[in-house]
């Protein structure tokens, strides 16, 4: 493997993983603040609190996410593990992009935050599919 696209892959997948922890905590921890909610469109105390359990269940889905990333994280070292920690890597950031693409499919205005929640996942998707290639290549 690649010692310098592995850590590609570390840099890149940690920054997508740090913010959908920091996504998890806005959407979990504090959605009650007004500027929270009403970064993410929310007019009103009201409807704050009407989806309050839906942002909370969804902020879990992106700390989900993150830990799936650290958990690949984790298996990288050993080497009997470590194709299975990039595939989780691979799975955690290729999930991180689909939410971005279905949050702007769903809403257009919000094409600023899917670019900002997907940019780094992308990034790093593509970086794990190139090392991939390049271990079952450098193998065969």
């Amino acid at each position: 493997m690649n010692p310098a696209l592995l850590i590609v892959v570390i840099v890149l997948a940690a920054i997508a993983a740090l913010l959908h922890v920091y996504i998890f905590i806005m959407e979990s921890v504090w959605w009650g603040r007004p500027a929270i909610w009403k970064r993410f469109g929310i007019g009103s105390q009201g409807e704050a609190d009407t989806i309050k359990p839906m942002a909370l269940n969804q902020g879990f889905y992106n700390l989900f996410l993150a830990i799936g990333v650290v958990v690949g994280f984790i298996l990288l070292p050993h080497p009997v593990l470590q194709d299975a920690g990039l595939a989780l890597i691979g799975f955690a950031t290729a999930s991180m992009l689909a939410a971005s693409l279905v949050l702007v499919i769903s809403n257009p205005k919000m094409l600023r935050a899917a670019v900002t929640q997907g940019f780094f996942p992308l990034l790093a998707l593509i970086a794990v599919v190139i090392l991939g290639v390049t271990t079952v290549t450098a193998t065969a």
